[in-house]
């Protein structure tokens, strides 16, 4: 287990930047203690300082995991974002100064984490598109519930249920104002990661 070179350092966070923006350093600079990115069989791991000391006495080639993998560079060193991160991307991509975009009559507002600084963008599909969703298909306008206002066509989106439960996270295919207007069978979401993963590819996600 290595530290990131500053290539994969980029690559990382630049990934990372498209979920959550400039709440990047809320992944650092934790009040329960210090937090890095470690590099080990190709995977990218989130762990503790105070962990990694502690892992420090572990031969190499005896070390399975250490923390969170995050996800994972592939053979032409590009980084794919793993599931397994959802759980430190969710907080923070909550909703902040700007109202989601709503798509039906009867949507909640979203809750609101007041010590994240940024607005990041988020996508609520219906009931019935869970599922879909969780076998790993794009997400279609019949299907979205809402959507953040003023999202960007490619930027990254944390996918949430209508009940505000994390299910994963993509990238829009539509903007906002686009969704708005599409064919109900449009793709509006294209599926990045899900927790349906957890049960479909156990063996490789860490």
């Amino acid at each position: 287990m290595r530290p990131l070179t500053e290539a994969e350092t980029r690559a990382v966070f630049e990934k990372l930047g498209r979920y959550i923006g400039e709440n990047i350093q809320l992944l650092v600079e934790r009040p329960d203690g210090t937090y890095c990115f470690r590099l080990h069989r190709d995977r990218v791991y989130y762990v503790s300082e105070k962990l990694l000391k502690g892992a420090a006495s572990i031969p190499r080639g005896s070390l399975v995991a250490l923390g969170t993998c995050f996800g994972k560079f592939t053979k032409t060193q590009k980084f794919r974002l793993n599931v397994t991160a959802l759980d430190f991307l969710a907080p923070y991509a909550k909703v902040g100064a700007r109202s989601p975009g709503r798509l039906g009559p009867s949507a909640p507002p979203p809750p609101v984490l007041s010590a994240v600084p940024l607005s990041q963008y988020k996508v609520w599909v219906k009931p019935g598109s869970e599922q879909s969703f969780l076998y790993g298909n794009h997400v279609l306008k019949s299907g979205l519930g809402r959507i953040t206002e003023n999202t960007a066509q490619y930027q990254g989106v944390v996918v949430y249920s209508m009940a505000d439960v994390p299910l994963g996270f993509g990238v829009a295919a539509k903007s906002t104002q686009d969704c708005r207007k599409v064919d109900p069978m449009a793709i509006v979401v294209f599926h990045q990661a899900d927790v349906g993963e957890y049960v479909r590819s156990e063996d490789t996600l860490t």
